[in-house]
């Protein structure tokens, strides 16, 4: 005796980066503005409706073309694959693609580095789509249980979806040591490193950005509108509400949270970020590296990738700035004891954490 299980698109629509993407994939339209690379903005969190209603718009024509529909199919025979174990189809994927992801907390390198990798690969950063290069996609963070939402099986299906991009968008690129390199800045990796461990292959390669909290805090809310009137938590940008949502999850009620002082808040964010990349599953991949925030070591680590990868491009110049130990000293005391309990436990689990180069403080 047997029991059928039936989900459609209705239960499970594909979502709409991935309808985007397909769009200007069927149209062989660049991605010329692509501003995700951009080291010194961080655009406030209001992009999402309006790629919400261009995929509505241009999905009709996705689902009309039998090539739209096949790659559609392709997403969802990978999202069957990935809810039943089906290895398979996993492991062919692993088997042409090598995967270098940079994780870390945001504004900390990771959007630089990842440029410069595609800069290594002889891909402009401007003309590759963020949804395939940078933070939001795949989808990963705390568990949701919401009405028509779970996060789990969110996080599967947009992993399918970036797997099917990664085939269209790299198909026929070079191959370096036998596989095509492909560069993701994966901030949401830390809540789920064991499934993007096993998922991309026990080869990929995780690159950890890590600055101190304080300069992340003042780089943090000056791309979010600068810091509140009031000293007080607010939510402006994709970062404040990222932790927000880490925030409650760990059992902040929301009224504390409104109270609270900014760098508190963030201080607690950081910490519980930093928590999760050593605990989640990353910690046990092979090919782990981490480098500190600073202009000599990410220009040095990014020409590292031009000569891997035989490259003749000079790497971006790195900006850098003390702003942070000028305007806030007392920061820097106040997340001493923070710092060191997340190096104690990175030290636990066999993470190096850089003490000394991370209380630079850039």
């Amino acid at each position: 005796m047997g029991v059928a299980i039936k989900l459609t698109d209705r239960e499970l629509p594909a979502s709409p980066a991935f309808i985007d993407f397909l769009a200007h994939w069927l149209d062989a339209r660049p991605y010329e503005s692509a501003p995700w690379a951009d080291q010194r903005s961080e655009r406030l969190n209001r992009d999402q409706p309006e790629l919400q209603r261009r995929a509505a718009q241009v999905a009709p024509r996705v689902m009309n073309d039998p090539r739209g529909r096949a790659q559609v199919a392709r997403a969802y025979a990978l999202l069957l694959a990935l809810l039943t174990g089906d290895l398979a189809p996993i492991h062919e994927l692993q088997f042409r693609f090598h995967f270098v992801n940079v994780v870390g907390i945001p504004r900390s390198g990771g959007s630089y580095l990842t440029a410069e990798l595609y800069r290594a690969l002889g891909l402009e950063p401007a003309q590759v789509p963020g949804t395939l290069a940078h933070d939001g996609f795949p989808e990963a963070g705390p568990f949701e249980l919401l009405r028509g939402v779970n996060s789990w099986i969110v996080s599967l299906q947009t992993m399918a979806e970036y797997l099917t991009m990664v085939e269209l968008f790299f198909a026929g690129r070079a191959r370096h040591s036998g596989k095509i390199v492909v560069p993701k800045k994966l901030t949401k990796g830390i809540y789920a490193g064991g499934f993007f461990q096993r998922v991309l292959g026990e080869a990929v390669e995780h690159v950890v950005t890590l600055r101190h909290p304080a300069a992340a805090c003042v780089s943090t809310y000056e791309k979010s509108g600068g810091l509140p009137a009031d000293g007080r938590f607010a939510v402006r940008s994709n970062i404040e509400d990222w932790a927000r949502r880490d925030l409650l999850y760990t059992g902040l009620a929301p009224e504390a949270l409104a109270r609270m002082d900014y760098f508190d808040a963030y201080l607690r964010y950081w910490e519980q970020y930093h928590l999760y990349l050593a605990t989640t599953g990353l910690s046990a991949s092979r090919e782990l590296r981490v480098v500190a925030y600073g202009k000599t070591r990410l220009e040095a680590l990014a020409q590292a990738f031009h000569r891997r990868y035989d490259s003749t491009s000079v790497v971006g110049a790195f900006q850098v700035s003390d702003t942070a130990r000028r305007r806030h000293p007392e920061w820097f005391e106040r997340a001493q004891p923070v710092v060191q309990r997340v190096a104690e436990v990175w030290q636990r689990v066999g993470l190096s954490f850089p003490l000394s180069e991370v209380a630079e403080g850039w």
